[in-house]
């Protein structure tokens, strides 16, 4: 069978990301990831960090331990667990693990840029391209959740329910952020009058999500709550919007319940404004919008967050007009990859190290970027249908 053009350009373009990713990852490789020069690199990566701290490397049950279980849902864990478990063990096993999660995530990233591809033909190529994204590609192991998400988006659009339902429910399962798509996909079943068929839409995702969780929590019960309890109960972490108030001695109470308000009410704000639209918009178009609200409000917001978010900003890109708020977006999360090893670099003795107010700068600059992409996508469309044919809960629409 013959590919075509796009196909072919599609797999150079997201081979070479995940090539040149690996090349920055070079320094830390050959250094074992030990001694110094780690964050002044920017070569860090979860995936030899915790094969040793998990106990992974000893082939331990990801779940078996209550204080020192994998902090990630079951899917990630089993990923995790099933790497180990073909590594070859000796000195170098933390290289050979890393090897071959990298193999695995290159495929994946392959693979997440042909659905972007289907979904946004016109404007995919920007994904392979995109500096922050490159360099984050082996940081953790966020694209297994990645490509289920925007596979489950892929067929939300071309109303293929179940198929969507099935495949987010596994995305959940995997890394917990996109549940927030839900909200999106509640806002259009009730914008197309279609409220039952939406009520079975979440059920059956949330009934799959047990389903898949729940041989865990029988039999590793607080291993598995881990995950849970840990997030729940962090204080501001790395990223955050909290961390860089903190920085400047700036210390909110209470933000376990205040960025949840804060994600809640903005989220509230956009849908009511979403359902005022002229026109129901697709998934792929405001999905974007929904995610960006919850990691800026986040308690933590990891470097690698970007793959969550650039492949929904580049299927959101449906007019020109967006891009250069898309491009001022990504531009920040350039400078904040930059600046988040950096700075740490003044915890490990680093030569160069960044002074924690800019650090704390370079965290405003990011989410200030990101909620102002969202804020251009959320008004893309302005126009506002009269209110005598608002949308009905009929299915009708003006």
């Amino acid at each position: 069978m013959r590919l075509s053009f796009v196909t072919k350009a599609v797999l150079a373009l997201s081979l070479f990301a995940a090539i040149l990713s690996f090349t920055k990852f070079d320094h830390c490789y050959n250094a074992n990831w030990s001694g110094a020069g780690i964050n002044a690199h920017e070569c860090y990566s979860d995936l030899p960090a915790l094969f040793d701290a998990r106990g992974l490397v000893h082939h331990l049950w990801p779940y078996s331990s209550a204080t020192n279980s994998v902090e990630y849902p079951p899917l990630t864990a089993v990923v995790m667990w099933a790497t180990a478990l073909i590594t070859p063990s000796g000195t170098y096993s933390d290289k050979y693990y890393f090897l071959i999660n990298v193999a695995l995530l290159a495929l994946l990233f392959i693979a997440v840029a042909f659905v972007v591809s289907k979904i946004n033909p016109k404007k995919w190529y920007l994904l392979p391209v995109l500096p922050a994204v490159i360099a984050s590609l082996y940081i953790n192991w966020d694209l297994w959740a990645v490509l289920t998400a925007v596979a489950s988006i892929y067929w939300f659009d071309r109303k293929r329910y179940e198929l969507s339902a099935v495949i987010l429910a596994i995305s959940i399962a995997t890394k917990f952020f996109p549940i927030v798509l839900l909200i999106p996909m509640a806002l259009i079943f009730i914008r197309q009058g279609e409220i039952r068929r939406g009520v079975r839409y979440i059920a059956l995702t949330l009934f799959l999500w047990i389903v898949i969780n729940l041989p865990f929590a029988i039999s590793t019960p607080t291993g598995w709550w881990r995950f849970f309890k840990l997030n729940s109960s962090r204080p501001a972490d790395l990223g955050s919007l909290w961390q860089a108030l903190n920085i400047f001695k700036i210390n909110p109470p209470g933000i376990n319940l205040l960025w949840a308000a804060l994600f809640i009410l903005t989220s509230l704000a956009a849908f009511a404004l979403l359902l005022r639209r002229a026109v129901t918009p697709s998934l792929a178009e405001i999905a974007f919008i929904f995610v960006a609200l919850f990691t800026a409000f986040n308690k933590v917001y990891s470097p690698q967050y970007v793959l969550w978010l650039a492949p929904l900003g580049v299927i959101a890109l449906v007019n020109n007009r967006e891009r250069p708020a898309f491009w001022v977006w990504q531009g920040s999360e350039a400078i904040y990859h930059f600046a988040i090893w950096e700075y740490l670099g003044s915890y490990s003795g680093d030569k160069f190290s960044l002074p924690a107010r800019w650090y704390a700068a370079a965290i405003f600059l990011r989410v200030g970027a990101s909620l102002f992409f969202a804020l251009k996508l959320l008004l893309s469309t302005p126009e506002i249908a009269p209110p005598e044919e608002e949308f009905l809960l009929t299915g009708a629409e003006s």
